[in-house]
């Protein structure tokens, strides 16, 4: 991407952000979520996937290989599960409110300066990884989390320290949730699990702004 063709996608991600912002229900948001994933093409699919695995590839074993179907589902099984509620006309009967209104206003509105703060870090790695890339993690995130109203980490993931997403009885909990507060760009700021009471001070959990 060059310098010429920043200002037209910052207004591009901008303009998608508002659109999301402004769907009332939960098959409004998802129809304008799917609409927008239709567009990325199979090589951005893999262009995504490549730097999902070159950052994963990061962590230590025996972590990294546990952690790793997390990561995939996380992004890749929320996007066959879209499309095909896309596809089956699920959202149009979906016709439940937005939960927590404010959260997900405030999720939307972090969105386009989220595309551009991770733009740099992304460029280290082999794949050319650029804010539209960034974009699909966040509306995959926006389906899971205000349309499902499931945690933006899959329910078993696991911590460092041998916590994981929790599923007790529909309510979600979480190790990190709590923890990413200075990190604007997070998904952990917006997701609708609950802290969970077993991260006492001096817990490592990580750092999962992914």
């Amino acid at each position: 991407m060059t310098e010429q063709d920043l200002p037209r996608e910052k207004e591009r991600i901008a303009h998608i952000a508002r659109e999301l912002a402004a769907a009332a229900t939960k098959g409004e948001l998802g129809e304008i979520v799917a609409r927008e994933i239709s567009r990325y093409s199979l090589a951005d699919l893999q262009m995504i996937g490549g730097h999902l695995y070159t950052e994963v590839d990061c962590l230590p074993e025996p972590y990294r290989s546990r952690v790793r179907p997390f990561f995939s589902d996380q992004l890749f099984g929320a996007h066959h599960q879209l499309l095909l509620m896309y596809r089956s006309g699920a959202f149009r009967q979906a016709d439940e409110p937005i939960r927590d209104r404010e959260t997900f206003e405030k999720f939307c509105a972090m969105i386009p300066d989220g595309c551009f703060t991770w733009d740099e870090q992304a460029e280290r790695t082999p794949f050319h990884y650029i804010p539209r890339h960034r974009l699909f993690y966040y509306l995959i995130a926006a389906f899971t989390m205000f349309v499902l109203d499931k945690p933006g980490h899959p329910v078993g993931m696991p911590f460092p320290g041998g916590f994981a997403v929790e599923d007790r009885d529909g309510t979600y909990y979480c190790l990190i949730r709590d923890r990413e507060k200075e990190v604007f760009f997070s998904i952990c700021n917006f997701c609708p699990a609950r802290q969970s009471e077993e991260n006492a001070p001096g817990k490592d959990a990580g750092n999962f702004t992914q």
